[in-house]
This record gives structure tokens, C-alpha cells and sequence, in this order.
């Protein structure tokens, strides 16, 4: 449905134009998104030099498609990040590079091919009937914080699908109970990551950051070593758990250890959770603001879903649904920017940028700029049905990234958002709560400074 929209979805407001080094820290450390300038949204590249390092981000959609497809190797992950996530992703594989990156995508990614969503979706169907079972209690009319409820829900779907598990399992719900301390906890970057200090030095890390990262990491190990015993016994189901544990590299013959596997395990929490649960909470706050777009995802799940059966072809059949989501990606991309490094000298747009220079490639802009998208602040999930919309997904659209390190699960991703959010609003009617406005931050992932705030009622016919 294109077309002028009536009102705007939450933006954050852009910094000066110029400001001191020590004030971009300072709001740098309060919000990513909020410490960036407005011509970031019309810009193909920017430099940033500080005493430390210099930084260039790129929304040229050319200059994206060296870094990430045509030379991924000469460009990789850059330490900034891996410096402040160490204490409770280890060696996953969302920080390692090269060789060793490679081997563990040998490992991890036929635990996510096609064929395994189709048998993952039972687990995920039934995450979807408890998120709606447990949201009764709450659809009274009173404000509900909505990013609580859908973080259990992407917990449950993690633990469901990895670990064939639900989320009120003991261990199951420490690991989720410690999350949210360390979610609250942890910066997107360890301020002392952004120094170049000698390898040798430690980097500082909270007290509770490292507490929380340790015990997530002990629990999580504790699972690991019980599936290791379930393999070995012959009794262990077969979930993404079982599948990567039992997968040898096709190179090396080798499959991941305990240790390893807690350091992927890790990541696939804060992956397919935390994103997960970003991306369903703005979607859903999307839907109360345009109620046209609920009604229509919500009419069309009351007439493709019987809650009786969990039938994967339903996903093709949730249009609308996927369209919403995929706008909310568009508007919200859980992960807003991601950091590379130049392993050698390189020419950008005409500028010589040197070895050793942090490339930003920022979704939060590439997704909102002014000369990529038509009206790239509104919400208007019919644009992909444009030719600009048509354009923009295969230039300007990487919430997984993009090339041989685009997210494994975003196939996953593309499943389970659309489906929890259908199966919610097809029991629920959502609204949102007057002087509660959303306002986008970037801890983590995206998310609102104050929570999301909505009412929850029930919706007629809904709930058989």
C-alpha cells in the first residue's frame, strides 16, 4: 500500500554536525544511532579520524558489494567487536576470521539448509502457541511492555529448536534470566576496544558483564556436555544441537569439541534470540501503529492458520505477514552497523584508504537513505512490490549482512519472524499506549530506550 503515510515510525535524532572528540565518545557510549550526523542518511561514504584509528562507513551499495561478496577475505572482522563480546562469545563464529571461520561454517551451516527448517518447524510452531497462551494474561487492555514478552518467545524458539527443550526448563530459563543482566550490561563496544593497545594488554571489562557471560557460559556448557553424553549413547534427538554436533568438516574430518560448541552455542543465543526478539517487538509495535497492516496480516492468518496444525507450508502462504517483517527490517535492522578492516591499502570512491582502516557498513542507514529508498522513513511494507522496492532489496538490504558471512539463520529468521508474529496478532489485537512512545537505541541490538509499550486485547475468532 504506497502512499503518503499519516505519521512517521520513531527516528532518532540526529547529532550536530561537529562535535568534539570526547562528546561523540560520550554519546557514542549512550546510543550508535543518536551519536551519528544527518548527512549519514544522504552520504555514499564518510571518513571519521580520531587520535586513535580512521573510519570510513560506506553506503555506496557498490562499494558494500566489495567488502562483503567480492572480497570478503580482505576485509575481515574487525577486533573492535570482538574485543568487547570476548567474555561471552569466546571463538564463535561471529568474531573469528579466515581459516578458522571457515571451518566452522563447514560445520554449522548444513544444520541450517532448507530441508532443516522444514524439521526445526514443529518446535517453532509450538514456541508460537505458548508465546499466544502466555500473552492471555496479559490482554486486559493494560500497557504491556512488549520486548519482555517477545524476548521469552525468541528464547523459547532457540532453546525448542536447538536443544529440544522449552524455555521453562531449568536450565533453559537460567540461561535467559542471565541474558537479560548481561543485555542490560554490555555495551556494543568495550570503549577500550576502540584504542589500539598491545594484544598483550587485558582489556577491562565490567564486573557484571564478565559475572553474567560466565554464568551463561557455565550453563550453557552444562547442556553442551549432556548432548555430548546423549550422542555418544545413541538417545540424543534430532535438533540443530544434535545435527552440528555430529557434523565432521568435509576438509579436515573434524567435528567441534564441548568447548567449541559453547562458544557457537553463545552466538546462536544472542543471535537468534536477541535479533530475533528485537525484530518481532518493533514489528508488532508497527502493527499498532498502522492498523490497516494488522488487520490485513491478522485476516489473513485467521484464514491460513489452523492452530490445529503445524504445517510449514503455511509460511509461503503468510504474504503480508513476511511484507511486514520485512519492512520492520528494513526500518529496525536488530544488528544497526557492522565494522571490517583493510588488510591492505585501498582506493574508496577516488580516496586512498589506508591498511589497517575500520570500513562501517551500516544497515540502520544503507536501509534509510534518502537516495536508495523512496520515503525511506515511512513504513510501507507494499514498496517491495515496486520497482524501487524491488531495487532496494537487491542493492540496499542486508539486515544478515550480505555474502559468504551473511547470517546462517537468516532462512530461520524468515520463518519465524513472520509466523509469531501472524499467530500473535491472529489471537490479539494490539494498540499502542498514548505517552509511551517507542525511541530506537543500539545497545546490542536495536532497541527502545523506555521498552515498547502496548495494549494487548483479544481479538474475535482468534483464539480457537
Amino acid at each position: 500500500m504506497s502512499g503518503a503515510c499519516p505519521h512517521l515510525p520513531p527516528k532518532p535524532p540526529a547529532r550536530p554536525a561537529r562535535v568534539s572528540l570526547r562528546r561523540y565518545i560520550k554519546l557514542f557510549r549512550a546510543d550508535i544511532l543518536s551519536a551519528q550526523p544527518a548527512r549519514l542518511y544522504r552520504a555514499w561514504m564518510a571518513e571519521f579520524r580520531t587520535p586513535f584509528f580512521t573510519s570510513y562507513l560506506c553506503n555506496d551499495p557498490e562499494l558494500v558489494k566489495t567488502v562483503l561478496k567480492d572480497r570478503p577475505d580482505d576485509f575481515p572482522k574487525s577486533d573492535r567487536v570482538r574485543e568487547g563480546l570476548a567474555p561471552l562469545l569466546g571463538n564463535s563464529v561471529f568474531v573469528t576470521n579466515g581459516e578458522t571461520w571457515k571451518r566452522q561454517r563447514r560445520i554449522i551451516d548444513p544444520a541450517f539448509e532448507g530441508g532443516r527448517l522444514r524439521d526445526t518447524f514443529p518446535a517453532m510452531w509450538a514456541a508460537g502457541q505458548s508465546a499466544v497462551a502466555r500473552l492471555a494474561a496479559r490482554a486486559d487492555g493494560q500497557p504491556v511492555e512488549i520486548e519482555a514478552e517477545t524476548s521469552h518467545a525468541a528464547a523459547d524458539v532457540i532453546f525448542r529448536t536447538l536443544f529440544s527443550i522449552p524455555i521453562e526448563n531449568e536450565v533453559a530459563a537460567g540461561v535467559f534470566r542471565e541474558f537479560k543482566a548481561h543485555q542490560h550490561a554490555q555495551p556494543v563496544l568495550n570503549l577500550w576496544a576502540l584504542i589500539p593497545l598491545p594484544k598483550w594488554l587485558p582489556r577491562l571489562h565490567r564486573g557484571e558483564i564478565k559475572r553474567t557471560a560466565r554464568e551463561i557460559r557455565a550453563l550453557i556448557t552444562r547442556l553442551t556436555a549432556e548432548r555430548m553424553a546423549e550422542i555418544e549413547a545413541g538417545t540424543a534427538p534430532d535438533d540443530l544441537a544434535t545435527k552440528i554436533m555430529t557434523t565432521a568438516d568435509p576438509v579436515t574430518g573434524a567435528t567441534f569439541d564441548t568447548a567449541e560448541m559453547v562458544d557457537q552455542v553463545a552466538i546462536f543465543f544472542l543471535a537468534g534470540h536477541e535479533t530475533s526478539a528485537s525484530a518481532l517487538a518493533w514489528a508488532l509495535y508497527l502493527a499498532a501503529m498502522f492498523p490497516d497492516w494488522q488487520e490485513r496480516v491478522a485476516d489473513e492468518a485467521l484464514r491460513e492458520i489452523d492452530p490445529e496444525r503445524a504445517e510449514f507450508a503455511v509460511v509461503k502462504r503468510l504474504a503480508n505477514a513476511r511484507d511486514v517483517f520485512r519492512e520492520t527490517l528494513r526500518l529496525y535492522p536488530p544488528v544497526p552497523m557492522m565494522v571490517r578492516e583493510t588488510t591492505c591499502p585501498e582506493q574508496f570512491r577516488g580516496r586512498a584508504v589506508a591498511k589497517g582502516a575500520q570500513v562501517v557498513l551500516s544497515p540502520w542507514h544503507q536501509h534509510r537513505h534518502e537516495r536508495l529508498w523512496e520515503r525511506p522513513d515511512e513504513f510501507d511494507p507494499g514498496r517491495f512490490a515496486t520497482e524501487n522496492g524491488k531495487a532496494g532489496l537487491r542493492n540496499a538490504y542486508m539486515p544478515f549482512s550480505a555474502g559468504p558471512r551473511v547470517c546462517t539463520g537468516a532462512g530461520f529468521a524468515m520463518v519465524e519472524g513472520p509466523l509469531l508474529l501472524a499467530m500473535i496478532l491472529r489471537a490479539y489485537r494490539v494498540e499502542l499506549v498514548e505517552g509511551r512512545p517507542a525511541m530506537p537505541v543500539a545497545h546490542l541490538t536495536v532497541r527502545a530506550k523506555d521498552g515498547i509499550w502496548l495494549r494487548i486485547r483479544p481479538r474475535a475468532g482468534g483464539g480457537d
